[in-house]
């Protein structure tokens, strides 16, 4: 099975990195990927949806992933969930 949707949580240097396939199953889950090595494994993917709070780097992450044939949805604030 492939990947169909993405979410990352994006911070100042460590993003999280959370992808499923089309059951639900969790198929990437990096819980701390650098700034630098957030790109590589999202570009070789296949085109997929990536979800993202959007805040001020978000729309630079999106950018980029559109260039992959991506589909980036930003999340107002309000609605991204929160963990612990």
């Amino acid at each position: 099975m492939s990947i169909i949707v993405i979410g990352i949580d994006l911070a100042k240097s460590v993003f999280a990195v959370h992808g499923v396939n089309e059951s639900g199953q969790a198929e990437l889950v990096k819980p701390r990927v650098s700034r630098e090595q957030l790109l590589p494994p999202i570009a070789n993917l296949p085109p997929c949806l990536i979800g993202m709070e959007a805040c001020t780097g978000a729309h630079h992450w999106a950018r980029l992933f559109r260039q992959h044939g991506h589909s980036v949805k930003l999340i107002a604030p309000k609605f991204a969930p929160r963990t612990a």
